[in-house]
């Protein structure tokens, strides 16, 4: 599966108002619980887990990423959240914890077997490498033009 089919528009928020990380995955991870996706346990998991092991992703243009995810027994089926945040949000860097990121595109990956997460992160990857995509992600308007974009990746 690509992207755009584990994302849909009710996992997609734009311009979302955020002061922590723990809020942008609170947020998140309610829209995969809304839609079934995930147990109740998945958003502190998913919280707990990024205090321990960070997912900032500093890259060009300062256009950072997050892509903040937990374990596959707090997950019912496989779903993808994303959101554009109106100011960035510090998360800690993947690579070296004690620095800070200031994110502005979250994906919260919510997986249900452990070789899919390796998959999705080496789609977003390749994703969050196109600088010009993530212009176009943090300017879009509705989450259709989101879905589109990832729709037409590769094609």
């Amino acid at each position: 599966m690509t992207l755009g089919e584990y994302l849909t528009e009710e996992t997609i928020s734009l311009n979302l108002e955020a002061e922590t990380s723990s809020e942008v995955i609170r947020h998140l991870g309610n829209k995969l619980f809304d839609c079934g996706l995930v147990k109740e346990s998945f958003i502190e998991a998913a919280i707990s887990r990024e205090q321990n092991l960070p997912t900032g992703l500093p890259l060009e243009d300062d256009l950072h990423v997050a892509i903040p995810h937990t374990d596959i027994e707090h997950v019912n089926k496989p779903g993808l959240a994303m959101a554009t945040l109106s100011k960035p949000v510090v998360f800690q860097n993947m690579v070296d914890p004690s620095d800070s990121v200031n994110v502005s595109i979250v994906f919260l990956m919510a997986l249900d077997k452990p070789h899919a997460q390796i998959a999705m992160l080496q789609e977003i990857a390749g994703v969050i490498q196109d600088g010009e995509l993530l212009k176009r992600l943090v300017k879009a308007q509705e989450a259709r033009d989101v879905i589109r974009e990832f729709t037409t990746i590769g094609k």
